[in-house]
């Protein structure tokens, strides 16, 4: 399993410390309940990892070349700080938070991840409040350099009795879209057919499979046209619809999928997971996808069902190093 190396830097009082370790925890747990519902010993939360390591004094053999970051902080805060790592398997989920509804309090549901840094004796002594602090940290995937190949899904519906068809494709000038860039659909219609379709519908949708005791999807519109454009009997229609997903429209949503926020923070709609082995049963938490939905409402009464396709799509932050405008 492959592991993402972190750093810190803990500020240590010697006075307060006295004959004691410091000892760093990192957790990464599930809440899939509201925290006020935490009664009568029970807990609606499942810790996914956890790993508790020595920071000081550092053990020798692990002890590795600062970082950038860490020589700034330790020049800044003086003698009494000290390096640590940790390391991030690469099979945890990512941070998520399931959007609260009005009403709900406490602790949101989701996956989290906290760093938790305590004095003790030993590492198994009982951590106490006044001698430990927290720190909330997230996960986040970043775009990959080189993205998919552009998606396109097509289907034909026939018509019971007749050997006319309705012929649908929708795709998109590319795979991977940044939070707040528009996508640009690309609809065709061949309807051979003696009827007349009379509008359509373009969705982007969230799925977010809950991967916890089973698995749960739950899908969320948070971009729709309902365009009126009608495409006659033997003809053909194309047209390029744009819709841009934001959380700003989608706000009042209870149990939409947003990335893990920090404190005093706002967020947006939640990346797209990008899980290399999807057979690997170690991988819990949310899991998130889209999918952008083109449907024709049922254009004969033989035909009860709509026509509709759906085309997979990559929504994900640039990689720092990559500058971005969205307009």
């Amino acid at each position: 399993t492959f592991s993402f190396l972190t750093d810190g830097v803990i500020l240590v009082d010697p006075e307060y410390l006295k004959d004691r370790k410091v000892f760093v925890t990192l957790t990464c747990a599930f809440r899939y309940g509201r925290e006020d519902l935490d009664v009568l010993g029970l807990s609606f939360r499942k810790d996914l990892y956890i790993s508790t390591f020595q920071a000081f004094p550092p053990i020798a053999e692990e002890r590795k070349a600062n970082s950038r970051l860490q020589e700034r902080l330790l020049k800044k805060l003086g003698q009494q700080a000290h390096p640590f790592y940790f390391t991030i398997p690469q099979n945890l989920p990512c941070s998520v938070t399931l959007q609260p509804g009005p009403e709900d309090t406490g602790k949101a549901c989701g996956v989290d991840f906290e760093i938790r840094a305590f004095c003790a004796k030993s590492i198994e002594e009982k951590i106490h409040k006044r001698n430990s602090v927290r720190l909330v940290i997230r996960k986040v995937q970043y775009a990959p350099e080189k993205p998919g190949p552009q998606p396109m899904v097509e289907t034909t519906r026939s018509f019971l009795m007749s050997d006319r068809s309705l012929h649908l494709e929708a795709s998109l000038d590319k795979e991977l879209y940044y939070h707040g860039e528009p996508i640009s659909v690309n609809v065709h219609v061949t309807n051979n057919s003696t009827k007349t379709v009379k509008r359509l519908k373009i969705s982007v949708r969230q799925y977010a499979d809950i991967c916890l005791f089973s698995t749960a999807q739950y899908k969320c519109p948070v971009a729709q046209v309902e365009a009126d454009d009608q495409v006659s009997s033997s003809s053909t229609f194309c047209k390029v619809y744009t819709l841009t997903p934001t959380l700003d429209k989608n706000r009042e949503k209870r149990g939409l999928a947003l990335d893990g926020k920090l404190k005093h923070e706002d967020t947006n709609l939640a990346s797209s997971t990008i899980v290399k082995d999807v057979t690997n049963k170690e991988v819990l938490g949310i899991l998130v996808s889209y999918r952008v939905k083109v449907k024709l409402p049922s254009v004969c009464v033989v035909i009860l069902r709509p026509t509709a396709i759906c085309v997979c799509v990559v929504i994900l932050h640039p990689s720092p190093s990559v500058c971005v405008c969205v307009w």
